[in-house]
């Protein structure tokens, strides 16, 4: 695996085509999530760049994306026929204190330029997904200041918008700077968890006809998409089996349909990531583990699975859930369909060698 790369140097020509080089378990910080609400998210305007406080709350400095320090990256594909991989991380921050002008003043976002920070983020989750994303791909993964877990606490969907709004602007630059600087003819996967599952419905709202022509699927895992969601955007399109393209993946965890959280799991979409249904068929992980999906809830029920590694968190995660699961549980699967929906938007995208030079014949470019 690859380390960080000067950004800036993604522009020339001999370093586009592989401009970024890169996650299983999560400890009792856990990721946490939006809400139904519609987001003016990616076009918020950053009021305090430079690390400023407002109305008692300390807003951290913006992150820079030309920086190499804001990107994790992972260079695993070696014959360059794989995707571009887009990942956003979840959420592992609670509020914290900063002194400014001698008052201690709260922070409900992670700091990127806090080194503790970035390490949470990378450490606990990025890098342990990209060990399953990057081979055969290209993974690239930004560091933003991601909302505090007492956000998502309040259970309240006006915070929440309110909150997020600065964090899911942070992710739409990230990934204009990312697109700006990749090699377009190469197929699109968007990826995150949790409040980084937030961020993928957002980004799919920002992005536009072109970039959308690119994508070859994009993954909510752990977080919901609901109606209004896909009635404001038709770049969300629900997966309907293995190998569709330009689909959205949706799916949460849970013991039982009573333990759906209305600002996590109450979606209105969800197939199952082991066999790749959208009904009650239920499918078999590691021998030991039924899933099905609860057509009713659009959740995923599973048993002969406790999830007793993933501690409750305050009473108000894995306590019947099993939100922490959510990127390692199915992560041989999703790491089998990542590549299967890649190599399918090849063949659907990527002209043949023949139509190629057809057309170059057509104007004279060949004889």
């Amino acid at each position: 695996m690859e380390t960080k790369k000067n950004m800036e140097e993604q522009s020339r020509p001999e370093v586009k085509a592989k401009i970024f080089a890169i996650a299983m378990m999560m400890a009792t910080a856990i990721a946490l999530l939006g809400s139904t609400a519609s987001f003016a998210s990616c076009t918020a305007k950053d009021d305090h760049p430079a690390g400023q406080y407002q109305q008692a709350t300390f807003i951290p400095q913006a992150p820079d994306y030309n920086d190499a320090a804001m990107w994790v990256t992972a260079d695993g594909d070696t014959d360059d026929k794989g995707a571009d991989i887009f990942y956003v991380v979840s959420t592992w921050e609670e509020d914290w204190d900063q002194i400014v002008n001698g008052q201690i003043v709260k922070c409900h976002y992670a700091d990127v330029w806090n080194p503790e920070h970035r390490g949470r983020m990378s450490d606990l989750e990025i890098n342990k997904v990209a060990a399953y994303m990057s081979p055969g791909n290209r993974f690239y993964a930004p560091f933003y200041r991601h909302t505090t877990m007492e956000a998502w606490m309040t259970q309240n969907e006006d915070t929440i918008m309110d909150r997020t709004r600065l964090s899911m602007g942070d992710v739409c630059a990230a990934f204009d700077h990312f697109q700006a600087h990749r090699d377009t003819s190469r197929p699109l996967i968007i990826a995150g968890f949790s409040q980084g599952g937030l961020a993928v419905v957002e980004l799919l709202k920002h992005i536009d006809d072109e970039t959308y022509s690119q994508l070859a699927a994009a993954y909510v895992l752990g977080y919901k998409v609901t109606n209004a969601d896909m009635a404001q955007c038709n770049h969300i399109r629900p997966a309907e089996g293995e190998t569709d393209t330009g689909v959205t993946i949706c799916y949460n965890t849970v013991k039982d349909v009573k333990y759906v959280i209305p600002v996590i799991s109450a979606s209105d979409i969800c197939i199952n990531p082991v066999n790749w249904q959208t009904d009650a068929t239920p499918a078999t992980l590691h021998d030991t583990i039924t899933v099905a999906v609860a057509p009713s809830h659009h959740v995923l029920v599973v048993s002969g699975y406790s999830g007793s590694e993933y501690a409750a968190y305050k009473g108000f995660l894995n306590v019947g859930d099993i939100h922490s699961c959510e990127p390692w549980l199915y992560s041989e699967c999703l790491a089998k369909n990542i590549n299967v929906r890649a190599k399918e938007w090849r063949k659907l995208h990527q002209p043949t060698v023949t139509r190629i030079q057809e057309r170059q014949r057509s104007e004279g470019q060949i004889l």
